[in-house]
């Protein structure tokens, strides 16, 4: 009888904007692919309906901040079932750009308790095996992101940014978590990276 097929590893990237997390996202999947190791690259919101809901939200208009999260909340469940859990169990990883870290930083700075969003996300969404925390002071953040000719939204402001960045950095100290400092190069920060998910992946 074959061994069975051991389970895939979800990788997580967070951060405030301007760290740099979808193009680390990127980069770490198609490294971890050259190396032979079968990768899922994903994001949040997701492709399903209830974040394609949220991603129109974040460009023709904010929903109710208490609607966005319920779709928030929706979108995540639904991701976890139909996308995650079914690609980990068939020995497949994930490397996943946002996670319900993002919902306890930006609706928390919408004024939602953060240890209740972490409680709710935390009943039915699985802890990440390796949460990679891109850090970043906020106020090179907010150069980056005027650097590349965006506006800061309303949770770009310094404040909020600032809570945010507070919120990601309060779960360091979690066995899965490592913090890496986002101010180096997009190369240098990538090594360190892959460096650490080779060694979890093993």
């Amino acid at each position: 009888m074959e061994d069975q097929k051991k389970r895939g590893l979800l990788i997580v990237i967070e951060g405030i904007d301007g760290t740099g997390k979808s193009s680390q996202a990127r980069m770490l999947a198609e490294a971890l692919r050259t190396s032979g190791v079968e990768v899922l690259l994903d994001r949040e919101p997701s492709d399903g309906p209830f974040g394609k809901i949220l991603r129109a939200s974040m460009t023709e208009g904010r929903l109710a901040p208490a609607d966005e999260l319920e779709l928030f909340h929706k979108d995540r469940r639904q991701h976890v079932t139909d996308v995650i859990t079914p690609t980990l169990d068939r020995g497949c990883h994930v490397v996943l750009d946002r996670y319900y870290f993002s919902t306890m930083a930006y609706q928390g700075a919408n004024g939602f308790d953060v240890n209740e969003l972490r409680a709710t996300n935390e009943s039915f969404a699985p802890a990440p095996d390796l949460l990679f925390i891109l850090d970043l002071d906020v106020d090179a953040a907010l150069e980056r992101i005027g650097s590349r000719g965006d506006e800061a939204n309303e949770f770009e402001q310094r404040d909020a940014l600032q809570f945010c960045r507070d919120v990601f950095l309060s779960v360091k100290d979690e066995s899965y978590a490592r913090v890496v400092d986002s101010s180096p190069s997009l190369e240098e920060i990538h090594k360190e990276m892959l460096e650490i998910a080779l060694e979890q992946i093993g």
